[in-house]
């Protein structure tokens, strides 16, 4: 599994310490940036990172901002992406079960780096349920190609 990086300023530190994690699981990822602290766009991290997904280079993406919600609505933007912004336990779950979320966006000033671990750690290692909900991810894809 290859994994996309990217934060803007605001969720820069978050990033690195997630880096670190990735680093000692040997998880494999590209990281798109920002590579310091100085401000940047959200929207302008979240496209390479959403492309590299959509070009299969990477198979998910973990998204950084101040809140993860600028950032996701970023994402959501790029035909294929289905981001979620997820704080909590649940959320970052059954969004894998259910929506088959194929990016994680998360705010540096939201959580710390031990809740985000555990975010992304169950969000790798969740599969797509299917059956019905496969069935309500097509209508969102729908409402995507009709746009």
């Amino acid at each position: 599994m290859m994994l996309a990086l990217a934060a803007d300023h605001g969720g820069f530190a978050l990033k690195e310490e997630v880096k670190a994690w990735l680093d000692e699981q040997q998880i494999p990822y590209k990281d798109f940036g920002t590579h310091d602290g100085a401000s940047c766009d959200y929207a302008d991290m979240a496209a390479p990172a959403c492309d590299a997904v959509i070009s299969g280079d990477c198979d998910k993406a973990l998204l950084f901002c101040g809140t993860g919600i600028g950032i996701s609505m970023a994402a959501n933007k790029i035909k294929g992406i289905r981001a979620a912004c997820c704080s909590d336990y649940f959320s970052a779950k059954y969004t894998r079960l259910h929506n088959d979320a194929n990016v994680l966006c998360m705010g540096g000033r939201v959580i710390g780096p031990g809740a985000a671990i555990e975010l992304i750690d169950v969000f790798l290692h969740t599969e797509f349920e299917g059956g019905r909900h496969a069935r309500r991810v097509g209508k969102i894809m729908a409402i995507e190609n009709e746009a």
